[in-house]
């Protein structure tokens, strides 16, 4: 399966990184990690491009890492747009007091716009 990676740098993220990198070693998927830019995340997108890097050399997991500009969720849905991606995996969405599911817009875009499948790491 050919997977694209949308990550930032908040620790949903990093989370997320880890759990993909994790499948990819088991199943050998393609894998490629797009880091895009969020101004307000804990680490920066040049941060979670080396920490990303290093995941992966630990992991010895092969993948495309790239650095996308611009708005975070249509970067990312124009990326999956021009790729053949079978699967676009992002992080996100926290839980209500009530028990539901909350999605931040960057989340709610992609998952509403993407091309192709997107699974929703949590």
């Amino acid at each position: 399966m050919n997977v694209l990676l949308g990550i930032e740098g908040s620790d949903e993220s990093m989370r997320t990184l880890r759990s993909t990198i994790e499948r990819t070693s088991e199943v050998g998927d393609e894998l490629t990690v797009a880091v895009v830019e969020k101004p307000e995340a804990k680490r920066s997108q040049a941060e979670m491009c080396e920490q990303a890097k290093t995941l992966l050399e630990e992991a010895g997991v092969d993948a495309e890492l790239t650095t996308l500009e611009g708005d975070p969720g249509s970067a990312l849905v124009e990326l999956a747009e021009r790729g053949e991606f079978d699967q676009l995996v992002i992080g996100g969405g926290t839980q209500s007091p009530m028990g539901k599911i909350r999605l931040g817009p960057i989340t709610e875009f992609v998952l509403l716009n993407a091309p192709t499948t997107v699974k929703l790491v949590r």
